[in-house]
């Protein structure tokens, strides 16, 4: 209860004369989040001893005994054989604690000229790279899971939309690497968030720094941060890498919703362009004949999740004067929960893409359906040394007439085209029907078999040296060598 003595097992315990009561301790601890961060403080913990040995601050004998009594607190959290009581407030204290049972006055020393603030600081930027690359590596994954069903449709043609109204036919491969492309951005945005997640900010202290002569360069060369913090400040208080992770995956959960929703609706019964494998479907429990997109579903639905906690990082930090606040307890809360659920949005989603079927006969059984070769008309008549504008006036009179008379424009006669346009030759033909109009693409990028084909085999060369990257980062990442392990 308040104004009872303290029990002294906080770090600060000393300066205060009452600990808190049980409402208090539960709103002030952060256990329930922040023990995903264990392996990253034992680590992290591990180079700020060994920097202190190499610079004299620790015998080396000390390092050893704190070395070996972390790394069997890790073998205990491994475990699940750690007791985690709630006054100890959060894993790092868990931690310290358990290793001073293990290790008497020497696991004391631990904490030499470090802070929680510098400490978390570290953790999260550990745990931010780590994140930036495992969801990188995933988004790869669904690529390549893209670019192979790509591959295995570069003939077949459907209709492309805009307004979900019919609008030029394409072939099935364009439209799934466009996927492919936001994905590529989302992985690059990743990428040049991770850049600036790698600063190490261990050094720091609370605010100030401390007189002690630490080597901040040699703990992050043990870390693999590529540099360290420059301001003491900034380092502690700097919640910015969180953030911009968190827009990365609330944009890369847009894009994931986007497709979502095109599959959702080309795999229903009006569509019916899509077979969606059963094992991401369900039915209902009242109605049979029921297959419902309940995985595209909730895939969609997790961009509320990813904005959502966007805005609550960015509402978190908004009003915080310089430098560590109490508030930056509650920012794993936001990031944790995204990261997790981008993780599992993506890796359902590239089993989706790699067991769903095209229907060509569905597809091809209605290709011709809302003048999805209009535009080539006009196209053929600027061929022809029509103006752009008379040729569009043309053709959408035509269209008008042939959708009077319920014809397709395949099915109008060579005297009604001339008499909308005198120019016209009986080669018209071959520039109308959505086959002909998918042969005749031009322009790189555009939606035809040779653009097409050059885009897979550009994509399969481009995502494999994306995958020897990633795998030379990993090997080469001390960090990530030691937290996986």
């Amino acid at each position: 209860m308040a104004g009872e003595k303290p029990s002294g097992s906080k770090s600060w315990q000393a300066r205060l004369q009452a600990s808190g009561d049980e409402a208090t301790a539960a709103l002030v601890a952060s256990l329930d989040v922040d023990v995903a961060l264990w392996k990253y403080d034992i680590v992290g913990s591990i180079a700020h001893a060994q920097m202190l040995s190499e610079r004299g601050i620790l015998l080396k004998e000390e390092f050893a005994t704190i070395k070996a009594g972390l790394l069997a607190v890790a073998d205990d959290l491994q475990a699940g054989r750690l007791a985690m009581p709630i006054e100890l407030e959060d894993i790092h204290m868990v931690i310290e604690k358990a290793l001073i049972e293990r290790t008497g006055d020497v696991g004391k020393k631990l904490h030499t000229g470090r802070s929680r603030n510098d400490q978390v600081a570290t953790d999260l930027r550990l745990w931010a790279r780590d994140a930036a690359d495992d969801l990188a590596d995933l988004v790869r994954t669904l690529q390549q899971a893209f670019v192979h069903l790509a591959a295995s449709n570069t003939t077949l043609v459907m209709p492309a939309y805009t307004h979900l109204q019919r609008a030029q036919p394409i072939l099935a491969a364009h439209a799934l690497l466009a996927y492919v492309e936001m994905l590529q951005r989302d992985r690059d945005r990743l990428a040049d968030a991770r850049a600036r997640i790698n600063v190490c900010p261990l050094g720091s202290g609370a605010v100030a720094g401390t007189s002690l002569p630490l080597d901040r360069d040699r703990t992050a060369e043990l870390l693999g941060f590529a540099e360290i913090t420059r301001n003491s400040i900034d380092a502690t208080s700097d919640r910015d890498f969180l953030a911009e992770l968190l827009f990365d995956c609330s944009l890369l959960a847009v894009h994931l919703s986007r497709w979502a929703e095109d599959w959702i609706i080309y795999s229903t019964t009006e569509f019916g362009m899509l077979e969606l494998a059963d094992a991401y479907c369900t039915s209902s429990s009242m109605m049979p004949q029921k297959k419902n997109a309940d995985t595209l579903e909730l895939i969609r639905a997790k961009s509320a999740r990813a904005i959502a906690d966007l805005m609550g990082m960015l509402t978190l930090l908004k009003g915080l004067p310089l430098a560590y606040n109490r508030d930056l307890q509650d920012d794993k809360r936001f990031a944790f929960a995204t990261v997790d659920a981008m993780k599992q949005t993506l890796a359902v989603a590239s089993g989706l893409v790699a067991s769903t079927t095209f229907r060509p006969e569905r597809i091809a059984s209605d290709i011709d359906k809302g003048f999805l070769d209009a535009t080539s008309l006009a196209e053929y008549l600027v061929s022809k040394n029509v103006p752009f504008r008379a040729a569009h006036h043309a053709a959408g009179t035509l269209v008008a007439l042939a959708e009077r008379e319920g014809k397709t424009l395949t099915q109008l006669p060579l005297s009604t085209f001339q008499l909308a346009c005198p120019t016209v030759t009986p080669d018209v033909y071959d520039y109308l029907g959505a086959a002909n109009v998918v042969k005749r693409y031009s322009p790189a990028g555009a939606a035809g078999e040779q653009q097409v084909r050059e885009q897979v085999a550009f994509w399969r060369e481009k995502l494999m040296e994306q995958m020897k990257e990633s795998l030379y980062v990993s090997l080469n990442t001390p960090m990530k060598k030691t937290s996986k392990s």
